[in-house]
């Protein structure tokens, strides 16, 4: 657990009384996130929630009105724990996951899960429904290159020419498939994901969700748990329900490079407020997405 923001407490008890109609609480534990403080709280009647605090920079990057809807989708879906307040900065309780356990890559490299997880994101994205809330990812990026030419970061000298070449394979895939906007959570990092209550998978945090290729969400997982070619065939089929074509495959990788492209620029405009351990996360994803470029052009 990390350490208690003192000046989180008076919030936290706001929350809580806003949400449960009670501030007795009894305990207070830090629990993970990249941006936000998130805390695991105990009243002393038993009742436990979890209580989001947002973390500083978010209001520019996050419509926090848009993560209603789609956190309110989910809970209708059963996907995430079921929401009792959110707040119009993003503050939120949830109702606590009993014997939570939160995922990682290493917990993901099981078929149980990933067909879980497979069967979870098709229900989601299969939904029938449309948010009205957007995630286009070209528009996010320049809405980031933005940000990070206001906070004075700098760019990999190659950036344009990768940017370029990201723009024809998005062209490319867009004119040979046709790719169906649906409701998708769009960030299913591995910490994102949570097994626990009645045995079973939880999707959490939807601070990035609209609709978009169903296709992202798949290729983020296969990024975030470090998944080799056996791992991401069974992903693929258990998603799709069908061993995946030569077409699928293209669509997996496309979207991987989106991924990559899009979360490189966020974690760009997260370098003033985190510092070097995200400038390095940076670099890691940029290289990832220009190995993922050569590796389409050469299909």
């Amino acid at each position: 657990m990390g350490r208690i923001v003192k000046e989180d407490v008076p919030k936290i008890f706001d929350l809580l009384q806003k949400a449960a109609g009670s501030d007795a609480c009894i305990l207070i534990g830090r629990m993970g996130g990249l941006t936000n403080h998130t805390y695991h709280a105990v009243l002393e009647d038993g009742r436990e929630y979890v209580v989001r605090i947002p973390g500083e920079g978010t209001e520019e990057m996050i419509v926090r009105s848009d993560e209603k809807i789609s956190t309110e989708l989910a809970c209708r879906l059963d996907i995430d724990a079921q929401m009792l307040y959110f707040g119009d900065d993003g503050s939120k309780v949830t109702e606590y996951i009993p014997n939570a356990r939160t995922m990682s890559a290493a917990s993901f490299h099981d078929e149980k899960m990933i067909e879980e997880a497979a069967a979870l994101l098709r229900r989601t994205h299969s939904c029938g429904e449309d948010t009205g809330v957007p995630f286009e990812v070209f528009d996010l990026a320049a809405n980031y290159e933005k940000i990070i030419e206001d906070v004075q970061v700098a760019m990999p000298s190659d950036y344009a020419e990768q940017k370029e070449k990201v723009l024809r394979i998005k062209a490319q895939i867009d004119r040979e498939l046709h790719p169906e906007k649906v409701p998708c959570h769009n960030d299913p990092l591995c910490e994102n994901w949570v097994y626990g209550g009645s045995s079973r998978l939880y999707l959490i945090d939807w601070e990035y969700a609209g609709m978009n290729d169903g296709m992202w969400d798949v290729s983020d997982i296969s990024i975030e748990a470090g998944f080799d070619e056996a791992w991401d065939r069974l992903l693929l089929t258990d998603y799709l329900g069908h061993e995946p074509s030569a077409a699928d495959n293209r669509h997996f990788l496309a979207n991987k490079i989106y991924v990559d492209y899009l979360w490189t620029l966020w974690a760009k405009t997260r370098v003033p407020f985190d510092g070097q351990p995200m400038e390095d996360w940076t670099q890691e994803r940029y290289a990832r997405m220009i190995g993922n470029i050569n590796a389409f052009e050469e299909l």
